[in-house]
């Protein structure tokens, strides 16, 4: 069997589907056993191969503009994906859209479906692209791959698939991301100026992860000492979440760090106080699992797939009440024994989550769909 998947979305992306993308095809040569496994993608810039997958062959495309082709997909359904892949016989895409195609069958990985239950929350462009691409998506491929069990009822409830053509496989984590030593932290600590304790937040600055919450929270919290630092890129509809920041009475102890290289993260996370994480809805749920992986306690909120992923190893804060997640703050923060029994709890949680079990797991998917 020949599988193809499309990787654009790993070639400009370093977070959300992109590195879903990257870390899944990272681990799928394993599982592959005689089945033959193509990465797709057009090299806009020419900067020939990302990243290296064993046991893959990569099919690259530089003869052709690849975003005219991306634009004509979205427009007018032409021309087809197989054209510039090749044939195979299953196609993956991994970024929500199914593109048109003329020969194979065909999965999709839908994320989540925040862009229907916030709408006011999604990017403006991005909303009227998924919104007019989805039904058609939906309608045509063979197997809907999602991240957690709560993302697929959501795709079964409000877009009426059936139970039979959707398939939860959780994401993994990265080995890297482990509780460092105390040296790392205090190099981590320089590199970055991170003199006093803080409270960390790790997404993408955008309306879904209630970051001015966040603030209101912080601003209470007149017994804490420190800052509270946030890392993560600047997403969409960004400007009033930094403008909220620099409107703060605490301005002066709201760090706002943006990207920070993966090198730092693992040190970052550990060196937290506690990672807090309001977030308004999610699919799946990486920071929170990053931040237990390092043994850093947890207080979120159990929007969306939260409770699911993080399980029993967080706090949970089950109202957007400021009053109630400063009191809870607190309360950590004064309790070193709750403290170290989320630390093992979160630790352990975190460590069933592996990229290989996700292969495997999404190799199944190719073989039942392509009915091997």
């Amino acid at each position: 069997m020949k599988v193809c998947v499309d990787i654009q979305s790993a070639i400009g992306q370093r977070a959300g589907v992109g590195r879903y993308t990257k870390s899944l095809v990272e681990h799928l040569g394993d599982p592959a056993g005689s089945d033959e496994l193509i990465l797709f993608y057009f090299d806009f810039s020419r900067r020939g191969h990302p990243f290296p997958v064993m046991g893959a062959r990569r099919k690259v495309v530089r003869w052709c503009p690849g975003r005219l082709v991306q634009k004509a997909w979205k427009t007018i359904g032409w021309p087809p994906f197989d054209r510039f892949s090749g044939p195979a016989d299953v196609y993956h895409f991994p970024n929500f859209v199914r593109p048109p195609l003329t020969c194979g069958r065909s999965v999709v990985t839908l994320h989540d479906i925040a862009f229907l239950r916030l709408p006011e929350t999604t990017e403006r462009k991005n909303l009227r692209y998924l919104s007019a691409q989805i039904r058609k998506t939906v309608d045509q491929s063979d197997m809907i791959i999602t991240v957690s069990q709560f993302s697929a009822r959501e795709i079964c409830e409000q877009l009426n698939v059936p139970e039979d053509r959707v398939t939860a496989i959780h994401e993994g984590l990265t080995p890297n991301m482990a509780s460092p030593d105390q040296d790392a932290i205090k190099t981590m600590r320089r590199a970055l100026n991170l003199n006093r304790p803080y409270l960390l937040f790790v997404g993408t600055i955008e309306p879904r992860k209630n970051i001015p919450f966040l603030v209101d929270v912080f601003e209470r919290l007149e017994s804490f000492d420190g800052d509270l630092v946030l890392a993560g890129m600047r997403g969409w509809k960004y400007e009033p979440i930094l403008e909220r920041m620099k409107r703060s009475r605490r301005a002066v102890s709201i760090r706002y760090l943006e990207y920070v290289d993966e090198q730092w993260m693992p040190a970052l996370y550990a060196g937290s106080e506690l990672f807090l994480f309001p977030s308004l809805y999610e699919g799946f749920g990486f920071p929170p699992l990053e931040a237990m992986m390092c043994g850093t306690p947890v207080l979120s909120s159990t929007a969306g797939s939260l409770p699911e992923v993080l399980g029993d190893a967080a706090e949970w804060a089950p109202q957007f009440d400021p009053e109630l997640w400063k009191n809870r703050v607190e309360t950590l923060l004064g309790d070193d024994t709750r403290r170290e029994t989320l630390r093992k709890a979160g630790r352990a949680q975190a460590g069933r989550y592996r990229w290989a079990d996700t292969a495997r797991k999404t190799w199944e998917v190719y073989r039942k769909v392509g009915g091997k």
